[in-house]
């Protein structure tokens, strides 16, 4: 099946009911939330709402510079090469056990292959790669003493972003105007998954969810965030956003399934 049409299944999950933004947030206790929305060819802001300066780990949302500097360095090269198969030393829920290639990695969120990209970057690269494109706080470091920035700084860790800051590193991927080759940002845009609005935005972007730790590197109670990022296009515009909420129990799908669901309804500018 085609990505574009695929892409559209993933609606088909019962979510995507009359549940109003804020039945939602009281439902399910948001305790945090952004909605921060920019018109990418004047760069106003259309509308802020919310907590959008404070950082927080950008968990799935990281595997879209991720998929760009995966691109400059030629560690991957098209939507569909390289093709990994995983490997029983890969940790993997089973769903996830399959031969994988860059579309279907942005599309599903497919830890382990992302994995092997830090891991062909090396941790001095890959921090190089993620502070050149100038994304959140940059630290790449990991947990204290746990020497896992190759493979987890961006879940729940070391490395976080806010919503603001989102936007403005899509804004530059939307032009082009990041500090790698212009074929690498045009591969990486060209990977990701896009989406159908029901006001009728073409719309690429990327979920994530994670859940959120202390100071200390301890679970923060049940907290967890949930992300949908990315650009909106109808009509000769083209909007970025950011859309982020931390719930304070779990959730029966991932947060970032909820977040994009409720934006494909509702979003219209």
């Amino acid at each position: 099946m085609d990505k574009k049409l695929r892409s559209a299944v993933l609606l088909a999950f019962g979510l995507t009911g009359g549940i109003s933004f804020q039945a939602q947030a009281a439902e399910k206790s948001v305790v945090a939330e952004c909605a921060v929305v920019m018109d990418a060819t004047t760069q106003k802001i259309l509308s802020r709402k919310g907590v959008c300066d404070k950082r927080f780990t950008p968990a799935s949302t990281f595997k879209v510079p991720l998929a760009v500097i995966g691109y400059d360095k030629n560690i991957l090269h098209s939507e569909h090469n390289p093709v990994w198969q995983w490997k029983p030393e890969m940790e993997a829920p089973e769903r996830d056990r399959i031969a994988v290639d860059p579309a279907r990695w942005l599309e599903q969120s497919v830890v382990w292959y992302s994995r092997e990209i830090t891991r062909q970057l090396g941790q001095k690269q890959f921090s190089e790669a993620v502070t050149a494109l100038d994304y959140g706080n940059m630290d790449v470091s990991g947990r204290a003493g746990k020497q896992d920035g190759l493979t987890d700084s961006w879940i729940g860790s070391s490395l976080e972003i806010s919503p603001d800051e989102q936007v403005q590193f899509l804004n530059k991927l939307v032009h082009e105007t990041l500090p790698v080759s212009k074929q690498a940002q045009q591969k990486a845009k060209a990977a990701m998954t896009v989406f159908a609005s029901e006001k009728g935005w073409k719309v690429t972007g990327k979920t994530g969810a994670a859940r959120l730790r202390d100071a200390k590197g301890k679970f923060a109670g049940e907290q967890r965030i949930g992300w949908f990022v990315g650009w909106a296009e109808k009509d000769g515009r083209q909007l970025v956003f950011a859309n982020m909420q931390v719930f304070d129990k779990p959730v029966k799908v991932s947060p970032g399934m909820l977040i994009r669901a409720q934006f494909l309804k509702n979003f219209d500018q």
